[in-house]
């Protein structure tokens, strides 16, 4: 890689985290249009299409608490191509709920897409750890416990293949190193998960 493409890699990756950390703040100002610009203006949303859908997803979404504070962690990012990446990126949100407080430990997995010189979200999935009052720790195996919801699992680790092969005694041979291709592979692959079986408040 000659130093010019070297100088686009960086400034590749410094304008995706923003994307992350642009998120976390646009969602806690309840901002949505700054929300959705961040994402390509034909993202697909469920059965339709475009900001407008994908903003009313939020619109929804956010009025089910008050405040939050979304604390963005980890992030990492794999290129696929000059203009294409895929990322995860690690986040602990907490939340006003009525009279709870909640806590939640996330894991986005994310495409990424250079347009016209903007590097803007292709898609973004996101997985739940757990979610909780501060007074019900998450130990157990149903982890989400959102206030007026009855307690479920989240299946954060099915996303994330490493886990069950780990606890089944298996293994998956990895030819590579380092962290330039570690999203794929810590995916067993390129594209994004399912959607979450829980219901969306994020």
């Amino acid at each position: 890689m000659d130093s010019e493409a070297r100088l686009d890699r960086l400034e590749a990756i410094e304008a995706i985290r923003q994307l992350a950390y642009g998120y976390a703040l646009a969602v806690d100002a309840r901002d949505l249009d700054a929300v959705t610009g961040l994402y390509v203006d034909g993202i697909r949303v469920g059965a339709n299409q475009g900001r407008e859908a994908l903003r009313a997803v939020f619109d929804a979404s956010l009025r089910q608490f008050s405040a939050s504070a979304h604390h963005v962690t980890n992030h990492l990012i794999e290129f696929l191509d000059a203009d294409t990446a895929i990322g995860l990126v690690s986040c602990r949100i907490e939340h006003e709920v009525g009279n709870a407080w909640v806590t939640a430990s996330l894991l986005y997995h994310d495409r990424y897409v250079r347009r016209g010189g903007v590097w803007l979200f292709r898609g973004r999935v996101q997985t739940r750890l757990y979610a909780t009052a501060h007074d019900d720790p998450p130990v157990g195996v149903a982890k989400l416990r959102w206030p007026g919801a009855a307690a479920a699992e989240t299946g954060f680790h099915d996303a994330l293949p490493s886990w069950a092969e780990f606890w089944g005694g298996d293994r998956t041979v990895w030819e590579g190193e380092a962290a330039g291709d570690l999203v794929s592979r810590l995916r067993r692959g390129t594209g994004l998960p399912p959607p979450p079986r829980y219901q969306f408040k994020d």
